[in-house]
């Protein structure tokens, strides 16, 4: 089944808000780059994949285009939309999700360092908790971001960032629902976004700039009410798997 989801005005819960806190520190962090030390992307034994790595990309995947993402028993599979272009595929599993977004990347230097130092920034500006740890995936943030519950009143919700380095681009995914609030039942999603293909294609592109996806040829689309608010390309688009602990009440 797959969802459509279209990011407008109205933030709803961790979405929008992160997109907020993240928004606007790319600035800051280009002065920074020049003293940054950049180093090559690390060897990926165990995947994400370059479509150059994958024999038959297609074979047990979906096929989004920029990305072939492996399909599992039970799962939704919902792909958002900036403007015109489908720009992330987001994984549902039962209460947990995990986002999955690529982007361009220069051709020798990795860049989830900087990413991770930029949301962390972000998130911790508006009052969010940023714990960046070594997991499963390698480094990752685990954050608690302010969000508004449906009461009015101020929560959290938890979620994990976790991103690789690949040739020429970089994958993003975020964690949200049980997956990133109890990390052991996380570990099909983490699974799906090991065996994740990316296709970067051989044209010129920004880095930072999205890689594009597309619908699938026999794909049948499922409207959805939910809107998002469209922001910074790196954080945000968790999905809005609000369900028990993921979100905690603030008093």
């Amino acid at each position: 089944m797959f969802g459509r989801r279209k990011k407008k005005d109205a933030a709803d819960g961790a979405a929008g808000e992160a997109e907020q806190v993240v928004d606007g520190v790319d600035a800051e962090a280009g002065d920074e780059e020049a003293e940054r030390l950049r180093l090559e992307p690390a060897p990926r034994p165990d995947g994400p994949w370059d479509s150059t790595e994958v024999r038959e990309p297609g074979e047990g995947r979906v096929d989004l285009g920029g990305l072939f993402v492996p399909g599992v028993d039970g799962m939704e599979l919902r792909v958002e939309v900036a403007g015109d272009a489908i720009v992330a595929a987001t994984v549902v599993l039962r209460d947990s999700a995990i986002q999955l977004q690529a982007f361009a990347a220069p051709k020798r230097e990795g860049i989830w360092s900087e990413v991770r130092e930029e949301i962390a920034t972000g998130i911790t500006q508006q009052g969010g908790i940023i714990d960046e740890a070594e997991g499963p995936l390698g480094w990752e943030l685990r954050a608690q971001v302010p969000v508004q519950l449906p009461d009015g009143t101020g929560g959290f919700q938890v979620v994990r960032f976790v991103g690789v380095d690949g040739p020429r681009w970089f994958l993003r995914g975020v964690i949200s629902g049980q997956g990133a609030v109890q990390p052991q039942a996380a570990g099909l999603l983490e699974q799906i976004f090991r065996d994740t293909v990316v296709v970067r294609g051989e044209g010129p592109m920004a880095p930072r700039d999205p890689i594009v996806l597309k619908l699938p040829n026999d794909a049948q689309m499922v409207p959805e009410n939910v809107q998002q608010e469209e922001g910074s390309r790196f954080a945000g688009g968790m999905g809005q798997l609000q369900r028990g602990p993921e979100i905690t009440e603030v008093r």
